[in-house]
Order: C-alpha cells, then structure tokens, then sequence
C-alpha cells in the first residue's frame, strides 16, 4: 500500500531540485489541514506523492506546469464510513459519482453484502473496487447477522473476521452494532474488539442514543469511534468521552445541522465526515462526502477545519499513512477548486494522475462481473395469503411509526382495525401492513407486523434491501399485493418494486446479491424516481420511501422493527408479541 523505493528517491530528488517533477501547480492556495490556514503556495509532484510545497517552488522544474491563478487546493477526501452496497451501484459506478467531485477514498463497511453471502460477498466486493481512481479501505463486518433476532444469508465469525483482518486494505472492524449484547459485556462481542487492536486496527462503533453510564460502558471497551449520533448534547458527550465522532449527512439520516456546533478548534482531529448511505439521487444531486463539506461551510463552519474533517481526520483515525493532506511525502491524491465555499471541483488528481476534469471522470474505469456467490440469491419460501393473515383477538398492539429522515423508529400502541376474525391495514388511519420475509433459502420464516406514518392508501411497495439481514421487506393494504410484489421480487433476482390492484406498477431489478445492479448511476436514478412516483400515487408522503421500508427491519436502532422473526424491542433486545397483554 506504501510507495516504492523508487518513488521515494524520485520525491527526494524532486524536492531537492536534482531532477525535474512530474507536475507543477503553481500559484495555488493551499487549504493548509495542519495549520487551519490558506497559504500560497507552489505544489511539486513527484509521480504518485507530493514533493514539496512551498513559495521556494515557483521556478521547479517539471514535466507539466499549471499555473491555478490563485485556485485553491485541497486533499483529496476520504469518506470516513459508507456502506457502498446502498449506493445500489457497483464500486467503479459509485467512483464516477464522486471522484469528479473530489472525493479519492472511501472507508467501506460490507456488511450488506456480507449479510448475504459472507466472506465471498466482501471478495466479491473488494475485488470489483481494485483499479478504481478511487482508493477503497475496507471495515470487516463485525455483525453478520447483526443479532440473532433475524435470518441472514451467512455468518460471520472471529475466524472469518481474522482472515478478512490480514488483508492490507483493511483498516479495522466495522461498528458493532449490538449495543445490548455490548453493554451486557457478552464475550462474543467483546473478542471482536480485542482482535481489531491484536492487527491494531480500529474497532469501530455503533452507539444510538447512548448517553451517560450506558455510554461509558459501551467506550470502557475500547470502541474508537460513533457514527449515530442525532443530536447535540449526545454528540458532545461522545466526544468528552474520548470518541471519535463520525458526523453522518446520508440519504435518510440527516444529522450535520443538529452536531456543527461541535465543529470547533479542541475537537480539531477528532470529528470526522461520513455518509454512511447515499441513493444515486442524491449521489447525482449532491454528491458523496463533499455533499458534508460543502454543508459544514454553508453552516459556518471554517471551510478548512471542514475539509480536515473530511480529509486528515478521517485518514488519522484509520492510521491511513500519506493521506488525507498536501504536504511533502503524502500521496498527491488532491483537488483543485473553481470555489471554496461551494467546493467546486475543476479538477481531481489521485496518487499525482489527472482522474476528472469539469465533472467528468477521465479515466477508463473496469467492469465488475458478479461471482456465482452474489447472483440468484433471493429464494424465498411458499407463500400464501394464509401465511400473511394475523388473527383477531382483544386488545392493543404494537405499531411502528416511521420518523422521516431519521433511522430511529418510535412505538405506538393502537387498536387494530378489524375484519372477517382477522386484523386488516386501514389507509383511513394510516395503518398499512408490514411483512418480512427471508430470503436466503434457509429457515423460510415470515414476520408480520403494522406500520404507521407511511400514508399508503392502496397497494403496496416492497425491496429486498433490508437492514441488515436483506430479507425481503413489504407494506402494503392488499395481501393480495403483498404477495404479487414478493413473487416479483423473486423473479428479478431482488429489487425494489411498487404494485396495485394485481399490477406491476414500477420496478428496479438489483440482481447483484439483491443489492446492487451494473446499470448506470443515471439508469438507476430514473427508475428510483418511476418507483418514487408510483409510491406517491399510493398516498406515500414519506421522502425516499424505500430507504425507510429498508431500515424498518434494522433491529439494531430503537425503538420498534420487524424481522423475520417478529416484532422487536431494540433497547430491550428480545422478541415481542405483536398484541399487549
């Protein structure tokens, strides 16, 4: 991962004017990590890295010369936590969306893909990231299956988790999402943290809500990092605490306006930029982690502490050598700026090569072919409208009420509408039904619960995106349609899809282990907004409807969430009954 011999006496000899660099970016002003400062300067490369900065460089020689004219520089950013797998678009397909906006590394987690097909699923995905312009380190998934309240497609254990731990793109183990078993110091969670620090790479967090005694438990591990944070005093406490603090701005979870504050000079290494998820429409809309920096200085934020975050910060938690600034020795893995304030990139150079210009990447990027590991992986059991019914009986149940633009959930307790001896979705109240169904060919299992603060009048809408174990996810007000959009899913291999009255009414096929497809990143957004519009003509109001139905299976975040074995209370972290005693 580190440079050559040979390119480290290239860079010396560059720096010391023995023999000529590779490129000259004269008259820049560089957004300086160290210091917090802009400073004029001149950049000298040296092939891959940077070697020499400073206002002594303005005559060097070198093969190319640039005069900016007073542009800015930046280094390159690193996203400091993405799932890829959310993006629903291959690597090279996710590098072509943000390496024009000038990001040069992401730090992924493959628990998506793992959670489907295990050690090969993460093979299969770091393999098809090799030769990006884009430099992608990987976190092992620490939590396949997340609890053992869900049916994943495989499992991940300490000899697994080892193995992926040798490889040299790995920089750490990916957030240990069961705080519960955490908190209850249970040995299984706890051995993950210790072989992280035995490779000295960084154990990495998952902490909602924490605060207090719970969350000096949980950091008393040793846990470095948090990414879950949503709002300002949780957040400050973390970082009181000595964590890490990953502030997150992704596609459902929008958590940069409520933590800014937090952005200031004693917290100056320990703040990173994160996406965690981001859809192709806000990928082609807004953009990756530049998205973050360019919120943080609308906010008023400094533009360079923002660009820290999203750069040095991020490669110093991951022990990351040579990255993350521009300064000499590092690889020159940079952006040069039509405009700070709105970071508009005009062009983007990763290890020293001109990768995008205008907006357009400028290199050929490979095509990723899907492994036997990742295709046909969506079987589901035999169903029937009997297998969705819940029957009638006195009392309260549970509901899940969707939060928009959060991944939090809250619980209420309602009387269900009845009909025929049996409990029925009701458009009048906002109750429509919400099912899991695995989907991995192993226990066939079908949870079936209500969901509120969707606003389906008719129809319904399903995905077998669904956190974390990627069963397949549906609500609907019609069994009828329920069943239709599960047998779909089935026959494209996995996807998204909106059905009513018996019609196919939009749909995306993700047949890349029921996450991902090949197809363009403008393909796809198209047919997310057909699906998005379908949703909107069945009464749906809630944003990126979707990405909600996805993570209403997440039984890591509280309050309430539905997998394939039931109903479950995440703080509590056990099953419970649908009905209340």
């Amino acid at each position: 991962m580190g440079p050559t011999l040979a390119e480290l006496q290239y860079a010396v000899d560059v720096a010391l004017g023995r023999r000529p660099g590779s490129l000259l970016l004269r008259n820049a002003r560089l957004l300086n990590v160290f210091s917090l400062t802009v400073q004029p300067a001149h950049i000298l490369l040296a092939g891959p890295l940077v070697a020499a900065v400073g206002e002594a460089y303005a005559e060097a020689q070198a093969e190319e010369v640039i005069d900016l004219e007073g542009r800015w520089v930046a280094p390159g950013l690193i996203d400091g936590h993405v799932h890829l797998e959310s993006s629903l678009v291959t690597p090279a397909e996710y590098a072509r969306g943000v390496v024009p906006r000038g990001v040069t590394g992401v730090v992924t987690d493959p628990h998506e893909i793992a959670n489907v097909a295990g050690v090969a699923g993460i093979e299969w995905l770091m393999e098809a990231s090799e030769g990006l312009p884009l430099e992608v380190y990987v976190t092992v998934p620490s939590s396949v299956p997340s609890t053992p309240l869900e049916t994943s497609g495989a499992r991940l254990g300490l000899a697994e988790m080892e193995r992926l731990l040798a490889h040299p793109r790995v920089v750490g183990v990916a957030e240990l999402m069961s705080f519960p078993a955490i908190l209850a110091a249970e040995a299984g969670e706890l051995e993950k943290v210790r072989l992280a620090e035995r490779f000295r790479k960084s154990p990495e967090g998952h902490a909602p809500t924490l605060v207090g005694p719970a969350l000096q438990g949980y950091l008393a591990t040793g846990i470095a990092s948090d990414h879950e944070s949503t709002a300002l005093e949780e957040g400050r406490a973390k970082l009181e605490a000595g964590c890490f603090l990953m502030v997150r701005e992704g596609s459902t979870t929008r958590n940069l306006a409520a933590l800014a504050p937090l952005f200031r000079p004693e917290h100056a290494d320990r703040i990173g930029l994160v996406t965690d998820d981001r859809l192709p429409s806000d990928l082609i809309r807004e953009g990756g982690v530049d998205f973050l920096v360019r919120k943080a200085i609308a906010l008023g934020v400094d533009p360079v502490y923002a660009v820290r975050a999203g750069s040095y910060n991020v490669a110093r938690h991951y022990g990351l050598r040579r990255r993350g600034a521009v300064a000499p020795g590092f690889q020159a893995d940079l952006v040069v700026l039509e405009d700070l304030a709105t970071f508009r990139a005009a062009s983007v150079y990763q290890r020293g090569q001109r990768v995008a210009e205008g907006g357009r990447i400028l290199v050929e990027l490979p095509k990723a072919k899907p492994s036997a590991a990742v295709s046909h992986t969506v079987r589901l059991p035999p169903l029937a409208l009997e297998t969705l019914r819940i029957p009638a009986r006195g009392g309260r149940v549970r509901v899940i009420r969707a939060i928009p633009h959060q991944v939090l959930t809250a619980e209420e307790l309602v009387e269900p509408t009845l009909r025929d001896g049996e409990v029925v979705a009701d458009p009048a109240r906002d109750l429509a039904k919400l099912v899991c169904i695995e989907r991995h060919g192993r226990a066939g299992r079908v949870g079936v619960g209500l969901v509120t603060a969707f606003g389906l009048q008719r129809g319904a809408l399903a995905c077998t995106v669904g956190h974390d174990h990627h069963n397949l996810m549906a609500v609907g007000v019609r069994d009828e349609d329920l069943l239709l959009a599960a047998r779909r899913l089935e026959a494209l291999g996995g996807g998204m899809v909106a059905v009513a009255e018996g019609e196919v009414l939009a749909e995306l096929a993700l047949p890349i282990a029921g996450l991902i497809t090949d197809e363009p990143l403008e393909v796809v957004e198209a047919r997310l907004q057909a699906l998005e519009a379908a949703a909107r003509a069945l009464g749906v109001h809630l944003p990126e409807p979707y990405m909600v139905l996805s993570f209403l299976g997440l039984a890591v975040i509280p309050e309430l969430r539905l997998t394939d074995h039931g109903l479950v209370d995440v703080r509590r972290g056990a099953l419970v009954p649908l009905w209340v005693e």
